[in-house]
């Protein structure tokens, strides 16, 4: 069974920092862009994604906060979130798309909350 399994979020003050994990199960790890999105009420917003190559790409307003990064050998992706800010209040969701190469490898994690509030 493929699973996307999510780690990290929590409770933060703003200008702190989190890191979220997500590790995938099977071989897609090695064939998909790997993107964190969160999910705030009345809207869902991709905010970084990396390419199996490395290359990367974020929402403007992230960058330069938010750093995404993969450990190919631990089949895991991180988003590290610095200078936290109230509005990046959010359930944050990790998805495997390798849709290239297999139409039916999109996969979501869980989930995982994160509250920026002091």
């Amino acid at each position: 069974q493929v699973q996307l399994v999510e780690s990290g979020g929590g409770l933060v003050q703003p200008g702190g920092s989190l890191r979220l994990s997500c590790t995938a199960s099977g071989s897609i790890f090695s064939i998909s862009v790997m993107g964190w999105y969160r999910q705030a009420p009345g809207r869902r917003e991709l905010i970084a994604a990396i390419t199996t190559d490395g290359f990367t790409d974020y929402a403007a307003s992230v960058k330069g906060r938010f750093a995404i990064s993969r450990d190919n050998a631990k089949n895991t992706v991180y988003l590290q979130m610095n200078s936290l800010k109230p509005e990046d209040t959010a359930v944050y969701y990790c998805n495997a798309d390798g849709r290239v190469v297999d139409p039916d490898v999109d996969y979501w994690g869980q989930g995982t909350q994160v509250t920026v509030s002091s």
